[in-house]
């Protein structure tokens, strides 16, 4: 019995795959396998989680045991949310069971991650879950656009995994296995990490933030438009937040690896930052959300390199649950003219906030958030935020973030929206805290550092860019981040110079294709 609950965890990837094999064998368009099989999947991981609070981290591989029940939840609900909008979203379109069986299948490798006791197996789990995705993005195979994006992400993606698999090479041959609960116990029992594990930390570091979109490889995941919206769902909330999580499982590892934090922080903090504020440029719905998706994962990803893995899994679950219902209402909010609201705000119809309450509200921030911190801790008698090693670095970043939210109402219902906001946050934390069962590592102090540098310029431009007219916002250095840097633009380019997109009839997607163009600043 003890050995059928072991591989309980298994269930909802089996169930998705059977359902994907269902699919394919009915002559129908397959929403009935799709029901079935998200239904009992999330029935089945359910049933994990609860078994994980009477037995904890029994049957998935340590460390963060008891995080792989929580996330397999949430991709189980999200399929099964996802999966229902799809049936009507889909409905009158062609194709519709092949997008069924991608769907189930890119489930299937989703849950496979985020159960795999062995490394190679996660590879494995994690590629194929690029494959369905693959497909799902290529669901309008005469749509150009739609061709470059899956070939943009094709690309970056069999990038990511040649890292992953020279890392897993390095690890076996230093230490004779790809087991996760071994390899994390032996990183966490060393003074001085082996040079070829070292490596293979950085390679680990270096594929997760490709797999998460990070600069300078960012570009496919913001033009994904082209894709039926339950695909960008899917991708936002399910599928491309599994770097963070795969950094989580092998914290001990990264957490021994200064070079592998070092190039989590740096390049999640810049990316974070620069999609932050290319965010603000544009007025789309869908490309405000994609350039948001961006700037948290970087956020994400920064956290783990920084050892807050306890606020990396919290931004995780909160991030996904959030996006998942911001695209699958994106119509609507076009509908209420949220859309017209954003460009009225770009045209300067807004009343820009008072420079000295902007220079005030980091400080306002500040007390808020650490009076909130002083109230759990003589309630719980935990400390501040159990788990985190740096408290302070935490709640320095948490001041930046949280100072915007008090521009637009500088009343006392700011003040109180900050305050339930971060009591809300914070007991999220509590009940996440200390489930993970990870020592937090001390980051190196020039990491928070360059953190909180990064951030506070940030805070600062977006500050500077508030207070200026429409017509000083027109600016060359305006034009640049509308552009992002035209970062995408050099990868693209490149991309059709050395392996170029290719339609089904075998011809090639031209680059000077109006379909395929980046979306340019309008006058």
């Amino acid at each position: 019995m003890a050995r059928l609950l072991d591989w309980l965890a298994w269930a909802p990837a089996g169930i998705y795959l059977i359902g994907s094999l269902a699919a394919a064998a009915t002559g129908t368009r397959g929403w009935t396998a799709l029901v079935v099989a998200t239904r009992c999947a999330l029935a089945a991981a359910l049933v994990c989680g609860l078994r994980d609070l009477l037995a904890p981290g029994s049957g998935i591989a340590a460390p963060a045991a008891a995080a792989a029940p929580i996330v397999l939840t949430l991709i189980a609900f999200l399929g099964w949310i996802i999966g229902d909008y799809s049936r009507r979203y889909l409905r009158g379109e062609p194709g519709q069971k092949r997008f069924a069986i991608a769907f189930l299948a890119t489930l299937a490798a989703v849950s496979a991650v985020v159960v795999s006791p062995n490394l190679g197996v996660l590879i494995a789990a994690w590629t194929t879950s690029s494959a369905g995705l693959h497909h799902l993005l290529t669901f309008y195979p005469e749509r150009p656009a739609a061709l470059l994006v899956a070939h943009k992400k094709f690309l970056a993606s069999r990038l990511a995994e040649g890292l992953l698999i020279a890392a897993a090479v390095l690890l076996y041959r230093e230490w004779g296995t790809l087991d996760l609960s071994t390899l994390t116990a032996r990183a966490a029992s060393v003074a001085v990490l082996p040079l070829a594990v070292q490596a293979a930390a950085v390679l680990i570091a270096a594929a997760t933030l490709l797999k998460c979109a990070q600069l300078p490889l960012h570009g496919w995941l913001l033009q994904v438009m082209e894709a039926p919206t339950p695909v960008s769902a899917l991708l936002h909330a399910g599928i491309v937040n599994l770097g963070g999580y795969v950094l989580i499982r092998l914290a001990p590892l990264i957490g021994a690896s200064l070079p592998a934090q070092a190039l989590l922080v740096v390049a999640g903090s810049l990316t974070a930052a620069l999609a932050g504020l290319v965010m603000l440029t544009r007025v789309t719905i869908k490309v405000r959300l994609a350039w948001s998706t961006c700037s948290q994962l970087g956020f994400m990803v920064m956290e783990c390199g920084l050892g807050l893995y306890d606020l990396a899994l919290l931004h995780l679950v909160a991030h996904s649950l959030y996006k998942a219902h911001a695209f699958l209402t994106a119509g609507e909010a076009v509908r209420d003219g949220l859309e017209r609201q954003i460009i009225a705000r770009s045209a300067g119809d807004a009343v820009s906030p008072k420079p000295l309450w902007q220079a005030c509200s980091p400080l306002a921030a500040w007390i808020i958030i650490t009076v909130s911190a002083d109230l759990w801790h003589r309630a719980s008698g935990l400390p501040p935020l159990p788990g985190i090693a740096t408290a302070l670095l935490a709640l320095g970043l948490a001041t930046l973030l949280w100072s915007p939210a008090l521009w637009l109402r500088p009343n006392l219902a700011g003040l109180s929206a900050v305050a339930v906001g971060t009591q809300v946050y914070l007991g999220w934390h509590w009940v996440l805290a200390g489930r993970l069962g990870i020592p937090a590592p001390s980051p190196s102090p020039v990491l928070s550092v360059w953190a909180l540098l990064v951030f506070a310029g940030l805070y600062a431009t977006q500050a500077s860019l508030s207070q200026r007219p429409p017509a000083a916002r027109a600016s060359r250095f305006y034009d640049w981040i509308y552009a992002g840097l035209y970062l995408d633009e050099r990868f693209t380019r490149l991309t059709f110079r050395l392996w170029p997109p290719r339609t089904p009839s075998g011809n090639n997607v031209r680059l000077d294709d109006p379909n395929c163009s980046s979306p340019r600043r309008t006058p």
